[in-house]
């Protein structure tokens, strides 16, 4: 009996017929908070920007910042649901502004609850207390997940 054609096993066979929601959210996390244990793992190996103590304090401080992050798109999704079905130039605008201070202040809330959970294992340095480095680190790992959320699908 060759590789191709021997019977699935118990956890194959539930494989193939699909997973719960809960399921492909557990994998979402999962892969989202590793996905930030790499990245936050390399800027703090790579850059006297950001110092994370050890590598128990950067899995922990990885998987605040997912459900952070996950929470911040919900906020943000959630405020500009106001925003649906109306048009004109002013509604747009204050859309993109409120979308955007969400999204920017969100970062100044993650610093604080970075803070609050690590105190000085988690560091960001240089202006404006670390914000900028916080926010190129973040803006990373949402372009690293997004890269690999369109390679998974191209394997479809």
């Amino acid at each position: 009996m060759d590789a191709n054609s021997a019977p699935l096993m118990p956890t194959e066979a539930t494989e193939a017929l699909g997973s719960s929601d809960r399921q492909r959210t557990f994998a979402r996390y999962f892969t989202g908070a590793l996905i930030d244990l790499v990245i936050l793992g390399l800027f703090n190996e790579y850059s006297d920007k950001v110092h994370v103590y050890d590598f128990t304090t950067l899995v922990l401080a990885s998987i605040l910042l997912q459900f952070l992050l996950k929470w911040t798109i919900i906020a943000e999704h959630y405020v500009l649901g106001f925003f649906s079905g109306r048009s004109g130039f002013a509604w747009k605008s204050l859309k993109i502004f409120v979308a955007w201070l969400i999204l920017f202040g969100s970062k100044f809330v993650i610093l604080e609850a970075l803070s609050l959970a690590f105190g000085n294992l988690v560091q960001f340095h240089g202006i404006f207390h670390g914000i900028v480095w916080l926010i190129i680190v973040v803006v990373v790992m949402v372009v690293v997940e997004e890269l690999v959320v369109r390679f998974y699908r191209k394997l479809a």
